[in-house]
This record gives C-alpha cells, sequence and structure tokens, in this order.
C-alpha cells in the first residue's frame, strides 16, 4: 500500500505544479485577481496535501496501520473536494460550488490529525 500513497503523492503533486503553471500562464490575463488568487490557493493546499500523501506513504512502509490508510484517504478526498471545487468554481464561474470546499477543508484537518496519532504510534 506504501507504493500507492507515493504514486498518488507524486501524481498530485505533478497536478498541483500544473494547475499553478496554469494559473500563472493562462488564466492571468483571463481571471480577476480575486478569482486568480482563489485558483492559487487551491493549488497551493493541492501540493501541500501531495506532500503529505508522500508521508503516509512513507509512515505505511514503516506501519501498515488503519490509521495512516485513513489519513491517505481523507487527505485524497479532501484533495479533491478542497482544490477541486475551488479550480472548478474559476473554471466555471459558478460560486455555489463553493459550498463544497469546507467538507475538503474538514477532511484535510482529520486527515492531518490521523496522520498524527498514526505517527505517534510504536511501530510494527
Amino acid at each position: 500500500m506504501a507504493r500507492w500513497w507515493i504514486l498518488l503523492g507524486a501524481i498530485n503533486g505533478f497536478l498541483a505544479v500544473t494547475a499553478g503553471a496554469f494559473a500563472a500562464h493562462g488564466l492571468k490575463q483571463r481571471l480577476t485577481p480575486d478569482l486568480l488568487a482563489v485558483f492559487e490557493t487551491a493549488a497551493r493546499y493541492h501540493m501541500y496535501h501531495a506532500l503529505a500523501l508522500l508521508a503516509v506513504g512513507w509512515l505505511a512502509a514503516r506501519n501498515q496501520g488503519m490509521l495512516t490508510t485513513l489519513a491517505g484517504g481523507c487527505f485524497l478526498v479532501g484533495i479533491i473536494l478542497f482544490s477541486g471545487s475551488l479550480y472548478a468554481l474559476v473554471l466555471t464561474h459558478t460560486p455555489r460550488l463553493g459550498a463544497v470546499t469546507p467538507f475538503g477543508g474538514t477532511l484535510l484537518l482529520v486527515g492531518w490529525l490521523l496522520l498524527a496519532v498514526a505517527g505517534w504510534k510504536p511501530t510494527r
């Protein structure tokens, strides 16, 4: 399972860099500064949590516990809901998509708590 988390972290890191570059080069002239800032926030949090998925992979290689897997799942779904909803909000100009964002943010927070507990537990 550790390899899957590392793969997912690397893919999400790639996607986060791609989104950031798209914002800087493709959207800068097309969006208001406020919407550009929202897109950049989505890309920044996407990258933070891509790195968190790499940490999940590292921890999973040391300890295949359920908490580690749950943390990774929370990060993955949180990225989709948090960053994905913000990307979609900006690109489709559909503000009501922002209603999904807090659910993603909550999952990201839960993921960090689960990762902390999983990291605190002694390795098997």
